[in-house]
């Protein structure tokens, strides 16, 4: 069976981590936006904090709602 190991070690080459880091709200959307669309890995997304941020993640319309029927 073949496991994927893509976001195993995912780089984000075009965000400064280090430099959002500093920004918490900004960089718990970004984080919670990144999971969302390009897969958990082993991380959880906390429900409390996703209810509170779902209408302002930059996400699919589909997985919005998806994550809205969860949540509810």
């Amino acid at each position: 069976m073949a496991k994927i190991w893509y976001n195993l070690s995912m780089n984000n080459w075009s965000v400064d981590t280090k430099f959002l880091k500093r920004y918490p709200k900004q960089y718990t959307l970004w984080k919670m936006e990144q999971l969302i669309n390009f897969g958990l890995g082993k991380e959880k997304l906390d429900p409390k904090i996703l209810k509170e941020n779902l209408s302002k993640l930059k996400i699919d319309i589909k997985k919005r709602r998806y994550l809205k029927f969860l949540l509810s």
